[in-house]
């Protein structure tokens, strides 16, 4: 069951990463010299961590359910 230690580490965790790929997308940007807005950067950021967070849940729900190969 999901807590709310739980949750509570899940948001701080997805907020870190949002945050990272925000500032890595904007330095990219500089130093292309393709300058995006850092508002423009967190949005492309929040859809990369929601699809990455998507496969993630995706990749754990085939596992539980795939049933075990025995030799």
């Amino acid at each position: 069951m999901t807590g709310k230690p739980h949750l509570g580490r899940l948001a701080v965790s997805l907020a870190i990463w949002w945050m990272l790929i925000a500032f890595v997308l904007w330095i990219v940007g500089q130093a292309a010299d393709q300058s995006a807005s850092l508002v423009q950067c967190a949005a492309s950021s929040a859809f990369l961590v929601a699809i990455g967070e998507a496969g993630d849940w995706l990749r754990r729900r085939w596992k539980a359910h795939r049933p075990t190969r025995r030799p």
